[in-house]
């Protein structure tokens, strides 16, 4: 409950509202801990409601403490309901977090309907954001171990990657062990891209066989009670060319000089800068297609955000990737990326693991 006094301070007290609707998942967990609930109304007075439909109702209930749990019947519409709570609770101005989907718009549209007259919505991202952009001790230490579990996985695509193993089977390897270790699942869809495929940031995974010689990265991320890490890291699948070794040097000192900058106050932007100039120098500026990082949490994209027009300071208690890279196509690309926790003075990496473009075996 102390996240809802802390939402209702920068909410209620600063942002002049007097009630707040959470719909969106992982803001749903920040707040109550549990997966399954549609959304909780949060009024300045009086208790906090879950509302949750059947197939979640028991899940939902025996995972919270604080709050009342009110089921969802079938044949129910729940903008109704709220809206019937929201009258009773003299909400005027009721805030809502960020919609994402377009079924979320069709709620908010719904939601907007049955107030008229009673309440005036207003969506309102940055509380929320705020709190979750900072980590407590729960947090951080729930996020380490996704990191060591993340670093396990790498392990394993480091003693799999050869010539003639698919890429799908090169990432079902290393999610079998993540889930082994005690990962709860992967943060996203696990990146193998090889070879000329290597040069395309977000590639997948494909049935593709890789080849002699080939650059493979590899970008995994496991989850544990829910929060998220994420980690890259390039490897040959051969002896590596002279030119291969020459760009992975460069991103390796991009990726170091920006960790060396990451610590309590430092704007995002110039830890941004700093990996990007590296690149520049060397000649291959035009190449680094993709911002620095980004926040990590229960989601595996989320503030604060390290790009060039990043408005963010970093603080204690934030957790960042610091992920550099240079993408030639037709040649293949490069990139080496950890999940940091930003300290006063510096900062601590969740992921670990070689930083060399160790030979494929």
């Amino acid at each position: 409950m102390k996240r809802v006094e802390a939402l209702k301070q920068l909410a209620f007290e600063k942002e002049g509202l007097d009630g707040f609707l959470i719909g969106n998942e992982a803001n749903l967990l920040y707040f109550i801990g549990s997966p399954g609930a549609s959304c909780v109304l949060i009024p300045k007075t009086g208790e906090s409601i879950i509302y949750v439909y059947g197939v979640n109702y028991e899940q939902v209930k025996a995972k919270t403490k604080g709050f009342k749990v009110e089921l969802v019947k079938r044949g129910e519409n729940l903008a109704t309901k709220i809206a019937e709570k929201v009258e009773a609770s003299r909400i005027k101005q009721l805030g809502l977090d960020t919609i994402a989907g377009v079924p979320h718009v069709a709620d908010y549209l719904k939601l907007g309907r049955v107030l008229r007259g009673i309440a005036k919505i207003k969506v309102e991202n940055e509380p929320v954001r705020a709190l979750r952009k900072v980590k407590d001790e729960e947090e951080l230490e729930l996020m380490q171990k996704a990191g060591e579990l993340t670093s396990e996985g790498m392990k394993v695509a480091y003693e799999v990657i050869k010539p003639g193993v698919r890429e799908y089977e090169v990432a079902a390897e290393i999610e079998y062990a993540m889930r082994k270790k005690g990962s709860w699942g992967t943060a996203f869809k696990t990146i193998v891209v090889s070879g000329v495929r290597s040069a395309f940031p977000h590639g997948g995974c494909t049935h593709r066989k890789i080849k002699k010689g080939d650059l493979v990265v590899v970008d995994i991320g496991a989850t544990y009670q829910f929060y998220c890490s994420d980690m890259t890291r390039t490897i040959t699948a051969g002896k590596p060319l002279t030119k291969q070794m020459k760009i992975y040097e460069i991103v390796k000192m991009a990726q170091e000089k920006a960790f060396q900058n990451v610590k309590s106050k430092a704007k995002a932007k110039n830890i941004d800068a700093t990996a990007r100039k590296v690149i520049d120098d060397a000649g291959y500026g035009e190449y680094f297609v993709h911002g620095l990082g980004h926040g990590v949490g229960l989601e595996v994209h989320e503030s604060p955000t390290l790009n060039r027009e990043s408005k963010d300071r970093l603080t204690v208690g934030n957790v960042v990737t610091i992920e550099p890279g240079i993408y030639i196509v037709g040649f293949g690309g490069i990139r080496i990326e950890d999940t940091v926790s930003v300290g006063k003075n510096k900062a601590e990496r969740f992921t670990k693991g070689p930083y060399t473009l160790e030979i494929g075996r």
